[in-house]
């Protein structure tokens, strides 16, 4: 006689592409509106067009992005999509309701913990992918720089702050791209900076969607 048959678990993961490129996009966006509008590219009066970029592009792109990072167990930059999601969200609440000056010592410190938030993701990210990671590097010194700008209303922070934005969303732009590509074409076109076990996967042209954590 023979025993039982040994059980079996198999697992099927259904193949993702990678969210960074709609998320970087999202970001770019929202980082070039609130540059342009603290470097008074913007006039005042369109504060709530501002608003409505952040709110309806900004974040539900990003947001998208957090999702599916979370559930391609990229938990790093899932995490820092999400908290720069959040962030749009309640800075384009607070813009969209007007001027508020009492509120702006509330939002300078939201922007600042915000900012510090961000070094959670970037510290579990390491070096896996340094481009990725000076994007999420560059966001937060933005925030920083925004919040020290509420809280002391210095012109010459808000236009340190308007600089950072701008520099930000080249960085995002080409992170987009550079990581649309990769996905798309199974092969790094643009550098992005990836070590460890993910480049050693790219570079065994393992299938997008089905190859480990990278």
């Amino acid at each position: 006689m023979t025993g039982p048959a040994p059980h079996t678990t198999t697992t099927v993961l259904r193949p993702l592409g990678t969210p960074l490129p709609v998320g970087f996009l999202g970001l770019a966006a929202g980082a070039f509106v609130v540059a342009a509008f603290q470097l008074g590219w913007i006039p005042l009066h369109e504060r709530h067009a501002v608003a409505l970029v952040l709110l309806a592009f900004a974040f539900p792109l990003q947001l998208m992005a957090a999702l599916l990072g979370f559930r391609g167990r990229d938990t790093a930059f899932a995490t820092a999509m999400a908290v720069l999601a959040t962030g749009w969200l309640v800075q384009g609440v607070l813009l969209s309701a007007g001027p508020a000056p009492d509120a702006r010592h509330t939002l300078g410190l939201f922007l600042l913990v915000t900012a510090a938030a961000l070094l959670v993701p970037l510290a579990a990210a390491g070096g896996t992918k340094l481009v990725a990671s000076a994007v999420i590097g560059c966001a937060s010194l933005r925030l920083a720089l925004t919040g020290i700008q509420q809280l002391t209303r210095s012109p010459a922070w808000e236009n340190a702050a308007g600089a950072v934005g701008l520099a930000l969303t080249v960085l995002a732009l080409y992170a987009a791209t550079a990581f649309a590509l990769e996905d798309t074409r199974g092969r790094p076109l643009l550098p992005v900076g990836r070590r460890g076990p993910g480049a050693r996967v790219m570079e065994e042209g393992t299938e997008p969607g089905i190859r480990p954590l990278l």
